[in-house]
């Protein structure tokens, strides 16, 4: 690990000008920003330490949606009452993710900004244009198992590891950041990015800028959704394939349906066009297979991950059988329902 300098601060306009511009990281829970100090695949110069600022709270807002704090950390968000009452397919997004150990120090934040699992990112040995940009790609050619089959580019083919942005994305969720030109809202759909020709940038964010803290709208699916995760085991691992539904049935039809895919693109894959496939349709096995294929349109594997192409749109079947149903995958029984 190389040495950097050390800031504290104890409210957000120091820590957004401690963050300036430069060779800088804010430090939250942690949990990914230190393995990859460890690796010397980030080696920032400075980092600044945000513990101490005044965003742990979930709150509640005027227009009945939920404020969550970047700093709450995510066992928080998952086991608070709101949010287990009122969005619960976050709370089952969150509890199917990483450990309770690592949820315990882990951030809203902090979730939101973690780099991708990519093999080839965490080896400094290999070329990767996430990393160092302009030294190729070795996942493409390489080991591609967990690998994107959507919006890809010639440059990166790396996937975002995230379970809790892949509900987000589901729920219209609003990340809320600061910086050295103000307040700004960022809508969850156009917070991360595509890889394109530039991988190295994983969101939008300006340079310097923190995400204060995620907006939930007033909108709740607390009947008809499910997060389905597919990996190679139940106990701990990223998703090869996960699907969160959110949904509403009225009279025996579906009136509404929101799929955000995770595991298979650079950012939480969501087709709202796509979806109105649905709109109308009595649930069924051809509605959502048909859904299956409008919101995987130009899906591809690069070898190993061929077999992602097919599962992610059983995945999908299965995922909106489940919320049509009313019986949401569990995280605590972890098998397929």
């Amino acid at each position: 690990m190389n040495r950097f300098s050390y800031a504290r601060p104890s409210d957000v306009a120091d820590a957004v000008r401690e963050g300036r511009p430069g060779d800088v990281r804010y430090l939250a829970g942690g949990t990914n920003l230190v393995d990859l100090m460890k690796e010397n695949v980030e080696r920032p110069a400075r980092i600044v330490d945000i513990n101490r600022l005044p965003l742990h709270d979930i709150d509640d807002l005027p227009d009945g949606g939920l404020r969550l704090g970047a700093l709450a950390t995510n066992a928080d968000t998952a086991w608070d009452k709101r949010v287990e009452e009122r969005y619960p397919l976050l709370a089952s997004a969150i509890l199917a993710g990483a450990s309770p150990q690592l949820r315990n120090a882990a951030t809203n934040g902090g979730n939101l900004n973690q780099r991708t699992r990519c093999y080839y990112f965490y080896d400094t040995a290999t070329p990767c244009n996430k990393r160092e940009p302009g030294s190729g790609c070795g996942a493409i050619g390489g080991v591609n198992r967990i690998h994107a089959i959507l919006g890809a580019s010639a440059a990166c083919i790396a996937t975002h590891p995230s379970d809790m942005c892949v509900a987000l994305a589901a729920l219209d969720a609003t990340v809320r950041v600061t910086g050295a030109q103000g307040e700004r809202a960022i809508p969850i759909a156009d917070y991360h990015r595509l890889p394109g020709a530039e991988p190295q940038w994983d969101n939008t964010l300006a340079p310097g800028e923190l995400v204060t803290a995620i907006d939930l709208p007033n909108e709740r699916f607390t009947e008809h959704y499910t997060y389905l995760k597919l990996r190679d085991r139940l106990s701990y691992a990223f998703a090869l394939v996960s699907v969160a539904v959110a949904m509403r049935v009225e009279e025996g039809r579906i009136t509404q349906a929101r799929i955000a895919l995770g595991g298979v693109a650079h950012k939480p894959w969501r087709v709202p066009n796509a979806e109105s496939v649905l709109h109308g349709e009595t649930p069924s096995q051809n509605a959502f297979l048909a859904a299956a294929h409008a919101i995987t349109e130009g899906a591809h594997g690069h070898g190993e991950n061929d077999f992602k192409v097919g599962l992610v749109r059983k995945a999908i079947v299965r995922a909106l059988a489940q919320a049509a149903a009313g019986t949401p995958q569990s995280q605590t029984d972890k098998r397929v329902a």
